[in-house]
């Protein structure tokens, strides 16, 4: 039996995110904010989430800082290094007390049998099998999993190394569990380490959007022309590549949770974390350091190692969001919290400040 990680994520079961697009009445111009998340963790397990975004209520916990959290090592005593760890620990507290607190009401899934059909399929197709270093990996397209699918080539033999320049097939060399008989999938989910990867919702809806919108021409085709055709008065002509970050927040308001692409669906849809038992829940905020944990943690070679951030790619900066959020309507924000209310309660995320003072900053 592998080790368990020092902060397991121990929930079992969470409130199914949305399949309506919900309107919280009397909203005004407020902000949309949460208090302490400990307290948040309370009210979520009331159903008090709707509430709140109407309320506006001040969050007061500030997100784990990337750099700090990044260099913290858990030998490493006094100054700012231990500060972070301290944080992190905090936050891993508060997100396996939220896990808990939701997932363990009566009416949530036990297993993955407990979900309905369309729901099972969605996460058994993204939970990645490795069978010799007996682990399931979750992957949620924009945190990473394009290198996570690296590491599992490697590990499996197909590829030499996480740093071959090649494009990323998704599917080949690659098992997933869906593809497996339900008493294989049964005792895997039992008795293999299982790991997910979360980032904050909004940074990786804006990581979506800059990406397949402004780099992906099949995604300006199939999504990009409908969009604006739909929200843009004489919009027939667009190739797709010049929608707006208000028009896709628009169009996902409208979307059907369950039938959104990936890139979009909320981490709660996509990886069920009440419904599956999870060891491990890493951030993209530290993403190294939780990456070579869980590699510690299946016993991986020590060659393997999770690469380094290319030199090419530009991340999605606080300065970067800030500019898209204090730029898109407020309204859409409000409303479209409620579809990914979960990701932000469950994982310990702060709801976006766009209060007029911030976004004079």
């Amino acid at each position: 039996m592998l080790p368990r990680p020092p902060f397991p994520a121990e929930g079992r079961r969470a409130v199914p995110a949305g399949r309506s697009r919900a309107r919280p009445r009397g909203a005004g111009g407020g902000t949309v904010l949460l208090p302490s998340m400990l307290m948040f963790g309370v009210i979520l397990a009331s159903s008090g989430l709707l509430l709140m975004i109407e309320k506006g209520i001040l969050a007061e916990v500030k997100p784990l800082r990337p750099a700090a959290a990044e260099t913290a090592g858990p030998g490493r005593g006094g100054g700012e290094g231990a500060q972070a760890e301290l944080e992190l620990q905090v936050l891993r507290d508060i997100r396996n007390r939220t896990i808990r607190s939701v997932c363990g009401q009566r009416a949530m899934p036990r297993s993955v049998w407990d979900l309905p059909a369309g729901q099972r399929r969605t996460v058994l197709r993204h939970l990645l099998v490795s069978d010799r270093y007996r682990f399931l990996y979750c992957y949620v397209p924009k945190v990473a999993c394009s290198n996570w699918k690296r590491i599992l080539k490697v590990l499996a033999g197909a590829l030499e190394s996480v740093d071959v320049r090649m494009k990323m097939d998704h599917k080949s060399d690659l098992v997933f569990l869906g593809d497996m008989k339900p008493d294989e999938i049964s005792y895997r989910l039992k008795h293999y380490y299982k790991f997910i990867f979360v980032r904050n919702p909004m940074e990786r809806l804006l990581s979506a959007y800059r990406n397949k919108f402004g780099e992906i021409k099949e995604y300006q085709q199939k999504y990009g022309v409908e969009i604006v055709r739909r929200y843009r008065k004489s919009g027939g002509s667009s190739a797709g590549d010049d929608v707006t970050f208000s028009e896709f927040l628009r169009y996902l308001l409208d979307e059907d949770v369950e039938r959104m692409n990936e890139h979009w669906m909320p981490i709660y849809n996509l990886c069920q974390p009440c419904a599956v038992r999870y060891d491990f829940i890493g951030s993209y905020e530290r993403l190294n350091a939780d990456a070579n944990y869980v590699l510690e943690q299946v016993r991986s070679p020590s060659s393997v190692r999770f690469p380094e951030r290319q030199a090419w790619y530009k991340p999605v900066t606080a300065e970067t969001l800030q500019y898209y959020l204090c730029s898109a309507q407020r309204r859409l924000l409000k409303e479209l919290l409620p579809k990914y209310i979960l990701d932000f309660s469950l994982f310990a995320y702060p709801l976006p400040n766009v209060t007029s003072e911030f976004c004079r900053q």
